[in-house]
């Protein structure tokens, strides 16, 4: 497609996208829930993170290993604003905010995303052991792993408009119900009902272990920037995020060092959508202190981004390290649901922990 005809379209989707963050009235989620879980294919169509050069790959510090562009049939798939993914970046855990959970294989090419198969969707089950219906209850935004891996374990998932923390098990064929909360903090009690905690890192390594990291994608302080929690750990507290170019947080995940990343999303309508994904070190990760962090990658929509809500990390076994990012469609025939992966390289890797 030229690249003018493309621009026109790329205007839309951000147009759509941005409606569809600020009111989730536009958003067409299901209408119906899943009962149980069930077996779906997808297909995957490789896109280049840059359209007009596709041989181009080194994106900040960043080395760009591959993207797709995911379809399914069943009308239950997409939405995807938490993911998770096991050590070897093989199989992948996400949830969506119309209260499901998807599973899959993350493919291969070599080191190129080819794929997802195996494919599984399922509810969130409730405390009574049902799928959660109502869309007030159903907002679920963030997750981390707490325990186990991909296949079986334990998470810790954020929900917003009726914020709360929640632990999950889980296994193969179900997703609940929740045996236990986390406490939100006291000072969380600000946020808006659709800007609640969509951030969640639970730290297992290093200084900060047992530490669980939130955030709010736009509770400001005094000073404008973006507030945060280390909750549980050796040193509970508020934390605050320096808020770089008026940016909302979106998701945060563990780095394998203990340190972590943030991805972060950008809407004006004099110059569409942008995503950022920023790096604080395990050394800078302080209670009551204004984080920095480092900018890895930062894209406006002239590059191949969507509405990216989700972030994983793992680290190959080359020693670099992987982030994986997943894209929230809103249900919507104008967006995308997109996995894309990015590289840091190996010495950087280790300068990350």
């Amino acid at each position: 497609m030229p690249r003018t005809s493309w621009m026109i379209v790329a205007g839309a989707l951000t147009v759509s996208a941005a409606i569809l963050n600020v009111s989730p009235a536009f958003a067409d989620k299901p209408v119906t829930v899943l009962d149980t879980p069930i077996s779906t294919i997808v297909t995957a169509i490789p896109i280049d993170f840059d359209r007009d050069n596709p041989d181009r790959k080194e994106f900040g510090k960043l080395i760009f290993r591959g993207g797709l562009n995911l379809f399914a049939k069943s009308r239950h798939f997409g939405g995807y604003s938490g993911l998770i993914l096991d050590s070897s970046g093989t199989t992948l855990l996400a949830v969506s905010d119309a209260g499901s959970w998807l599973r899959a294989n993350l493919d291969y090419d070599g080191r190129r995303p080819k794929g997802l198969s195996d494919v599984v969707l399922g509810p969130i089950l409730g405390k009574n052991g049902k799928p959660l219906r109502s869309d007030p209850e159903r907002d679920s935004e963030a997750m981390t792993l707490a325990g186990g891996d991909t296949r079986q374990g334990t998470a810790l998932v954020g929900f917003e408009r009726q914020h709360r923390i929640l632990r999950y098990p889980f296994t193969l064929k179900s997703f609940g119900p929740p045996n236990g909360a986390v406490p939100i903090p006291r000072d969380a009690k600000g946020m808006n009902a659709n800007r609640g905690i969509e951030a969640l890192a639970q730290i297992n390594v290093g200084r900060l272990k047992g530490s669980l990291v939130a955030f709010s994608e736009r509770l400001l302080d005094r000073n404008g920037n973006l507030r945060g929690w280390l909750i549980g750990g050796p040193t509970p507290g508020p934390t605050v995020l320096k808020r770089i170019d008026g940016f909302d947080i979106t998701d945060a995940a563990p780095l394998p060092g203990g340190g972590i990343v943030v991805l972060e999303r950008r809407f004006r309508y004099s110059d569409g959508i942008k995503m950022r994904v920023r790096r604080i070190g395990a050394s800078e990760l302080r209670r009551g202190v204004v984080i920095a962090g480092e900018i890895l990658l930062e894209a406006h929509d002239n590059l191949n981004i969507d509405n990216m809500e989700a972030i994983a990390a793992h680290r190959s076994a080359a020693g670099e390290t992987v982030i994986t990012l997943m894209s929230d469609d809103n249900f919507s025939p104008l967006q995308r649901t997109l996995i894309m992966q990015f590289a840091l390289p190996g010495a950087q890797s280790a300068a990350a922990d």
